[in-house]
């Protein structure tokens, strides 16, 4: 570079430093666009995940939904079978009742002078026997 002069060392400067801010907005521009990338690949599996998280969660909802409902089904049949236990259990005890009574009037004295007449009044709760003894 010997006989140049200041112009052309300024000229050849100027080239340098032109080059080298080429070369730094290439980098930043590669840079940038890494960035960018790594964003959207991430944004893609943080929005993946959460879709798997809400199918997840929506099938233990699903799942603690049908377990409280079958418990809740075996529940009212359980109640159901003991209530309907316990009204058949009243009843024999009342057709039992009725049963001896019978027995015992047929042997009355007066058998010929009165008549037995029940009535039978089943609700959810009790069960009512009411007996009347009519006179000629």
């Amino acid at each position: 570079m010997a006989g140049k002069g200041p112009y052309q060392k300024k000229i050849v400067k100027n080239k340098k430093k032109a080059a080298i801010q080429v070369q730094a907005w290439w980098r930043g521009t590669l840079v940038r666009r890494a960035l960018l990338h790594a964003a959207l690949r991430a944004w893609v599996i943080q929005r993946w995940w959460r879709l798997t998280l809400r199918r997840i969660l929506e099938k233990k909802r699903r799942k603690a939904l049908i377990d409280f409902s079958n418990v809740e089904r075996a529940v009212v049949t359980l109640q159901s079978l003991v209530r309907m236990w316990r009204i058949h259990w009243r009843y024999c005890q009342v057709l039992s009742a009725i049963y001896t009574i019978q027995g015992h009037w047929k042997y009355h004295n007066c058998q010929a002078c009165s008549l037995l007449r029940g009535h039978c009044v089943i609700t959810t709760t009790h069960l009512q026997f009411h007996i009347e003894i009519i006179d000629h």
